[in-house]
């Protein structure tokens, strides 16, 4: 597996200077979100296809927050609706017009409207929003943590607030969904790593100690194996990564070294293949890696990615965004603070110019595998899978259109767009002297 640096750079913006266990870019098929300096909270929202120079005061953003953003979210099953979350306490989610085009064809900043209204406001935390992840399976279900120390489940469709899990007593650092969404993980400034039942809200399992030092934890679910990956740091502060089966949660199946740097690693877990990605917060070199679900469970591959550009953030592209027919199996999104935002391209060199199935299983669609009220009613499913064929595409159920949100200032117009055209009707009836109920 080759890794290449696209030359579709972003260039220009400066990020933001708040810190945290965020990964400070997100990206759906067709967009990827930044958060910039300066108040207001503003987000710069590019577009993958439209790689060039930001402008500061010229190109559009997206803004309306009374603070700083901590983190942000695309919905995997509408890719232009993006989840923000603020010191304000405040979530907002918002949609991206069709036609959002900040930069040119050629690379240059295009004048625009920025994007201010917000479509749905989660009101409900105590205290800064810090981090979210929306459902992997139902429509429209966020979980979001705070300095409250708080995980709170939000129906965003009815903005109403699902539950809140209060058991934790100090500052979450990541917060990662089971395959089916079920059950969420929670890792803790106390060294702890929590398994909550998300409808009641209480913790199934519990690792006390998922590492000995004190930098952050990071968790991922491995799939459908029963197995979790958690990254963090030994008590002589080197970095490391664990195994554990959750049927039994006692000591780690497999501990593996890595080294002695003091960034926490970002785990990128491409669920169809079983390769990992290593990511440390100021490396430049990203370690690939292959779980197995068999000892000793965790193998390294190549050399992966080298850099001697230090990474702030980092954040896997959807399967379905990718290049299929040039093989591209992963691409990574590296900010940096430098150098912009660097898309990396994971391909395997195939000579033959026809679909692999071999490295494109089905995966993750974009249609969701029940409703919000049917998940948190009891219902269960893994998510809704897609053949990657081009071929395919008009069969596969997916790109199908989803549900459009209206914002509440929209609505506001309608109606008194349609109260306008009422008192115009009533008017010629009137004069026509014809009676009507005006009740």
């Amino acid at each position: 597996m080759d890794a290449i640096i696209s030359p579709s750079t972003h260039t220009g913006f400066r990020l933001s200077t708040v810190t945290g266990d965020q990964q400070y870019i997100k990206a759906s098929t067709k967009y990827f979100a930044v958060a910039l300096f300066g108040g207001g909270g503003a987000v710069y929202v590019g577009r993958h296809d439209r790689p060039g120079r930001f402008v500061p005061g010229h190109t559009p953003t997206l803004h309306g927050h009374a603070g700083a953003i901590l983190d942000f979210e695309w919905n995997p099953f509408d890719d232009t609706m993006l989840a923000t979350a603020s010191e304000d306490t405040t979530i907002k989610l918002w949609s991206i017009p069709e036609d959002w085009e900040p930069i040119a064809a050629n690379g240059q900043s295009k004048k625009g409207t920025d994007i201010e209204e917000s479509l749905v406001d989660l009101v409900g935390h105590a205290k800064k929003v810090n981090l979210m992840r929306f459902h992997p399976t139902a429509a429209n279900v966020l979980a979001s943590s705070s300095s409250d120390y708080t995980v709170k489940l939000w129906d965003i469709e009815t903005s109403q607030e699902l539950s809140t899990f209060e058991e934790m007593q100090d500052l979450c650092q990541d917060i990662v969904w089971d395959y089916k969404g079920d059950s969420y993980a929670t890792s803790c400034k106390d060294k702890s790593v929590r398994f909550i039942d998300a409808r009641s809200s209480k913790v199934g399992k519990m690792i006390k100690m998922a590492h000995d030092g004190v930098k952050g934890v990071k968790v991922c679910y491995l799939g459908q194996s029963g197995k979790v990956l958690t990254t963090g740091h030994s008590r002589a502060t080197g970095r490391e990564v664990k195994i554990w089966d959750l049927k039994s949660l006692d000591k780690p199946l497999h501990v593996e070294k890595i080294d002695t740097a003091a960034g926490a690693l970002m785990p990128m877990y491409d669920a169809d293949t079983d390769v990992i990605y290593l990511c440390g917060k100021g490396d430049g070199n990203i370690r690939t890696c292959e779980f197995e679900d068999k000892a000793p469970y965790f193998h390294k591959l190549n050399d992966g990615f080298r850099s001697t550009v230090p990474l702030k953030g980092v954040c896997m592209v959807p399967k379905r965004g990718l290049d299929i027919m040039q093989c591209e199996t992963v691409r990574l999104l590296k900010v940096t603070n430098e150098q912009g935002v660097q898309p990396l391209s994971f391909t395997v060199p195939r000579k033959s110019d026809a679909f692999q199935p071999d490295i494109y299983p089905n995966t993750a669609s974009n249609v969701p595998a029940h409703t919000a009220q049917e998940w948190w009613g009891g219902s269960s499913k893994g998510p809704k899978t897609m053949s990657l064929n081009p071929r395919d595409k008009s069969t596969n159920g997916a790109g199908k259109a989803p549900k459009k949100f209206q914002s509440v200032a929209t609505l506001s117009s309608d109606v008194k767009k349609l109260e306008t055209r009422i008192r115009y009707l009533e008017g010629k009836l009137d004069a026509a002297g014809i009676s009507y109920d005006k009740k």
